[in-house]
């Protein structure tokens, strides 16, 4: 999954950039609200994080902006503002939830979680899909009930996919939501990457869960 992160304050940036990396997200940073409107017009992000009391623009201003040039991706204000009022304004500009600083890490990341599951239509954090099962809490993936020994990039291409059932993903999609703007992509890597998971979680090719559409991209199936 990736996100946006927009804090000026860069001690607090850095901070959250090493929690959110360790929990397996690829982060883009903004430290104010001009740079944040340029990442989130060209771009694809599945959330965002703002701050509300940026130097430029006001983080207020961006999510209004970003909403009406019909940007959806789930937002999160994390800002010192706690009134009841700021809240108010934060949800109506299109905000999706709101956290107030000072804040414990692990509730951020679990408001992260839940964002994400539920712009994909999941209530619950464990995804199923029929021998599959993936826990976006925990991070663990089980094929009949055994869990797999995947690395993080297997395992984001698994949680990807299994967000996006029966949509076919393009290679570009795919890589956007798996590596930093400035990381040197290469598309061979990603069919690395396929090709293990395959291998791990359908040994014996009775699954066959991740179809590859030529010239398209993948597609997990809706049908397991």
């Amino acid at each position: 999954m990736k996100l946006l992160l927009v804090e000026d304050d860069d001690a607090l940036r850095q901070q959250l950039v090493s929690a959110l990396k360790a929990q397996n997200y690829v982060v883009e940073e903004a430290p104010n609200g001009e740079e944040a409107l340029y990442l989130a017009r060209e771009y694809q992000f599945d959330l965002g994080i703002f701050d509300l009391g940026l130097p430029d623009i006001s983080g207020m201003e961006v999510i209004s902006t970003l909403r009406d040039e019909d940007v959806q991706f789930p937002v999160l204000i994390l800002t010192a503002r706690g009134h009841w009022q700021d809240k108010v304004d934060g949800l109506a500009a299109g905000a999706d939830d709101y956290l107030v600083k000072p804040f414990q890490t692990e509730e951020l990341l679990a408001r992260i979680n839940a964002l994400l599951r539920r712009a994909s239509g999941y209530a619950k954090p464990e995804i199923v899909k029929g021998p599959i099962s993936l826990n976006s809490l925990k991070q663990e993936v089980k094929v009949n009930g055994q869990v797999m020994d995947l690395t993080a990039y297997e395992y984001k291409v698994l949680e990807y996919l299994m967000l996006n059932p029966d949509k076919v993903v393009s290679k570009t999609e795919l890589t956007e939501h798996l590596y930093a703007q400035d990381y040197d992509r290469d598309s061979n890597v990603l069919e690395v990457f396929v090709g293990r998971l395959r291998k791990k979680i359908d040994p014996d090719g009775t699954i066959k869960p991740i179809d590859t559409l030529r010239g398209r991209g993948y597609r997990l199936r809706a049908d397991l």
